[in-house]
């Protein structure tokens, strides 16, 4: 049994989720200070605040390109590197420049919409970030595509320091959620620092768009397939702020930050590894099929118990680490934590259908789940956070399972994987 164990966690995709492991495991050590101070110095108002920039922020972030271009270039022939490279890259900076003016102006737009209007300058001045996204973003997807993980680990490690450092001081000092907005903003000098150190890739001195529709052909299903997954991961927050306020939003995003914040990052911790790792046999079915499960099946021995094990000892340990007021929120953090589980399969089944060319499948599954989604949210919402907690678990087992099921009869079908494969070269 020890020998069989030893077996399943060994090989390139285990050393590579190691490396990711490992960082995961020093960021939650180090974010660990910072989510208590916050839990304790923070009200549940002044958390619904924080929810609010941290939704806008991530909603933004699908804009940047890293995703969906990230995916071309991680995908893309040796000999046709560069020229992706060089598109990506400066479709960046036309994209993150839109992308901070949009924020300004639906920063100046919140108060119109019931939310404080504190927010409109912190909003703004976080906008800024983007700007800086291009200069660090192609080198992190290049190292990534080398299966460098253990740079990747130490760049996410070292700027988890910075910004957990930066929080709790600026907390501790009584900035409230300008504390949030100083440590993103003081970030993004880090990661370029971080970046230019682990990849010699430069940015191009000359403008250039060359197969520009190439990129963006790939990308785009990849684009709206991670904007929709964002909206699905998102939007409960924007519902509940409209209908329940500002306090019951700061419970509810406490049971996620608290919760599946938790075993989330875990798992990006495998999948970030598993996408480059099929893609490297996409030219083999046999040896294709055999990663993808056998990947799969590492997660769930590891990832699993860790979920199970979290959800039996929530009673316990929110109230003595974070403190009794947040009690009320942890039915909520249970539920959301189970959830996590059918997202492992329903997530390594989207990147098998990216790594054969398929997005366009992967983007109508996501564009029905995300209704489905929705429409359910919006059913139960008045009847409180349980009930929206409880919609966002039945719709991750329910949705989540015909997916999986579907697209593993589909793309593992040797005759659609050599169809698909043949048209990629």
């Amino acid at each position: 049994m020890i020998i069989r164990l030893k077996q399943i966690l060994s090989g390139a995709y285990l050393r590579n989720v190691g490396w990711m492991a490992s960082a995961e495991i020093a960021n939650r050590i180090i974010r660990l200070l910072s989510t208590i101070v916050l839990a304790r110095m923070f009200s549940p108002q002044d958390y619904g605040l924080m929810a609010v920039i941290y939704t806008i922020s991530d909603f933004f972030q699908v804009f940047t390109l890293r995703g969906g271009v990230g995916s071309k270039i991680i995908q893309a022939d040796e000999k046709d590197l560069t020229v992706i490279c060089n598109t990506a890259y400066w479709l960046n900076w036309i994209v993150c420049g839109s992308l901070f003016m949009i924020q300004c102006a639906i920063a100046v737009l919140l108060p119109y919409f019931s939310y404080d209007p504190h927010l409109t300058l912190p909003l703004c001045l976080l906008g800024l970030s983007y700007l800086a996204y291009p200069l660090f973003v192609m080198p992190l997807i290049l190292i990534e595509r080398e299966n460098r993980f253990k740079s990747a680990a130490v760049c996410n490690v070292v700027t988890s320091l910075v910004t957990t450092v930066l929080t709790t001081t600026f907390v501790l000092l009584g900035m409230g959620i300008w504390a949030i907005v100083w440590s993103m903003l003081l970030m993004t000098p880090v990661w370029i620092i971080l970046t230019r150190k682990f990849h010699p890739w430069r940015p191009p001195l000359r403008f250039s768009l060359e197969r520009w529709r190439e990129v963006l052909g790939f990308g785009s299903n990849l684009l709206v397939n991670d904007l929709l997954n964002r909206v699905r991961s998102n939007i409960d927050y924007v519902i509940v702020g409209k209908y329940l306020g500002i306090e019951a939003l700061g419970l509810y995003y406490f049971a996620f930050n608290g919760g599946s914040g938790i075993t989330l990052s875990i798992l990006n911790t495998f999948m970030s590894p598993l996408y480059p790792y099929i893609c490297a046999a996409k030219n083999d079915y046999g040896q294709f099929k055999q990663r993808y499960f056998s990947s799969l099946k590492k997660v769930s021995i590891i990832l699993v118990p860790i979920i199970l094990l979290q959800v039996s000892l929530a009673p316990i340990y929110v109230p003595i680490i974070f403190g009794e007021k947040w009690t009320p929120a942890i039915p909520v953090l249970i539920l959301i934590c189970l959830s996590v589980i059918p997202r492992i399969y329903s997530w390594a089944a989207s990147l098998l259908l990216n790594a054969i060319d398929k997005t366009q499948i992967s983007l109508y599954i996501s564009l029905t789940s995300t209704t489905v989604f929705i429409i359910s949210i919006l059913a139960v919402v008045q009847n409180g956070i349980i009930w929206v907690a409880a919609a966002v678990f039945l719709n991750s087992l329910i949705v989540s399972s015909v997916a999986i099921f579907w697209t593993h009869r589909f793309a593992l079908r040797k005759q659609n994987f050599v169809n698909a494969i043949e048209i990629i070269q």
